[in-house]
């Protein structure tokens, strides 16, 4: 299941050239038995993504959690304690759920200081260390500057960037998958 915001909801591209997409076809490669569900929203904060987890963990039941909450936050200023202790409780619950958690870590353009940006920057490998969750430090590496993997607003990316995303996703995921998988032929 990923959680996320717009970067993961396909703001301003077609469904289909998504990363979400493409990685579940990656998925699909391995194993027939791979399903993706989406249930990123645009604009989602760590506040309603904690508002909402539960139910999304009810409803999808999935083994996996690709969480990507936090750049909205980040945008707006929100205390760091806030960001992280959010996002600290949806960790939490998906663990408690049984599901792994892959967490997506973003960066900030320097507009509220490098303290606070640096400070949001290391939340991510953070909470990753204390929980023990896998980690793709930025969602976004890989492409910089370059305009032409960036929409007009200069924030969300274009259908082009989207393989790069789907790739820097994946590294981590398929690391996930096979020691799941290792784990369960293991009779663990």
């Amino acid at each position: 299941m990923v959680f996320g915001d717009s970067l993961s909801a396909n703001y301003g591209i077609p469904t289909e050239a998504g990363w979400v997409h493409l990685l579940e076809q990656q998925l699909l490669e391995l194993s027939p038995f791979f399903r993706v569900v989406n249930t990123s929203v645009s604009g989602e904060t760590t506040l309603g993504g904690r508002n909402r987890i539960t139910r999304a963990i009810e409803q999808h039941r999935p083994d996996i959690v690709i969480l990507g909450l936090g750049a909205n936050d980040g945008l707006r200023g929100t205390a760091i304690k806030t960001i992280y202790e959010n996002l600290e409780a949806i960790i939490k619950i998906c663990q408690q759920n049984n599901a792994s958690v892959l967490l997506v870590g973003m960066q900030l353009p320097p507009n509220y200081g490098m303290t606070y940006t640096q400070k949001f920057q290391d939340i991510y490998p953070q909470l990753a260390h204390n929980y023990q969750t896998g980690l793709v430090p930025f969602l976004l590496a890989g492409f910089g500057e370059k305009h032409e993997f960036f929409q007009r607003d200069g924030i969300h990316p274009t259908a082009l960037a989207q393989k790069k995303i789907a790739e820097n996703v994946w590294t981590v995921l398929r690391t996930m998958i096979h020691d799941d998988l290792a784990t369960i032929h293991s009779g663990s």
